[in-house]
């Protein structure tokens, strides 16, 4: 792909904008009249029909400017959509448990957003990959909760890193809120652990709790042990997602873009002009 620019394009479009979403299906028909289908590739292309009329300073300003040093067709740019920019329902506020996030390799996973309601053909629903979300908006959850700490998220790829903190443990309590012994270590209040490989109170295994306290050697985690089986030896805890474990997202979302016309320029008035009909793309890979 060509290069970036992490900027949006500018607002202010006329109304009588349009978007569409395409899909990338290739149709062969027989002479006979059959159809045979296939699906190039799952991602929806959003293409825009923009049009602007401003004055001759901002439209230089703004429009030409971007369109100058994105040299035409070659970079791209971030797009917001008036209709669709957040995972959750399009338009409402980003929450954690949003979307599925796609696992990319171990410990980084992919924001993406699914369409359709209702029903879905085997391949199951379309969705598009988030590769610009938008700062401050990120939320993350690993199962059922949401998490605060040991993950970093790109703005500028979409991915979300998390750390892995492992430690083995040594001992668990019986109590209302299970103590572990870790011996010395650097977990901190908030962060949360999965716990696996116990033996003796194999009920805690495969389970994941924030750690509400700690000491030295110990982290005091939000699960009832009180009925499991007593601690006989092994175990870790991960702060990172295990298998089997299921991350979720959520975020306000850029689309990436490029323009895929020409821009003319129509004189209306002294000082005020009109942009041609501008069509954008959407790009599919960064």
């Amino acid at each position: 792909m060509g290069e970036f620019l992490e900027e949006r394009l500018p607002i202010g479009v006329r109304n009588g904008a349009s978007y569409s979403d395409e899909f990338a299906v290739e149709i062969t028909q027989t002479a006979s009249g059959n159809e045979y289908r296939r699906l190039i590739h799952p991602y929806p292309v959003r293409i825009y029909t923009v049009f602007y009329t401003q004055f001759t300073d901002d439209l230089w300003n703004q429009i030409l400017s971007l369109y100058y040093r994105s040299y035409g067709m070659f970079a791209g740019f971030r797009v917001r959509a008036l209709d669709d920019y957040t995972t959750n329902n399009r338009i409402l506020t980003p929450t954690s448990f949003d979307q599925t996030l796609a696992l990319v390799n171990a410990g980084i996973y992919q924001l993406q957003v699914s369409y359709g309601n209702g029903s879905t053909i085997s391949i199951g629903r379309p969705y598009r990959t988030i590769f610009k979300p938008v700062a401050g908006t990120i939320k993350i959850a690993i199962g059922a909760a949401e998490q605060t700490t040991r993950f970093t998220a790109s703005t500028t790829t979409g991915q979300i890193t998390f750390t892995n903190l492992t430690k083995a443990i040594t001992g668990i309590t019986k109590a209302s809120s299970a103590v572990i012994t870790l011996g010395t270590h650097t977990y901190n209040v908030n962060d949360s652990v999965y716990i696996s490989g116990v033996s003796g109170m194999t009920q805690i295994n495969g389970l994941r709790a924030f750690i509400t306290a700690k000491d030295a050697t110990t982290i005091t985690v939000a699960i009832n042990s009180t009925a499991f089986s007593t601690y006989t030896s092994g175990g870790n805890v991960n702060t990172a997602p295990q298998a089997g474990e299921i991350v979720y997202g959520g975020c306000e979302y850029d689309l990436m873009c490029r323009f895929n016309s020409r821009i003319d320029v129509t004189s209306l008035a002294p000082g005020i002009r009109e942009s041609s009909q501008i069509e954008i793309i959407e790009l599919l890979n960064l």
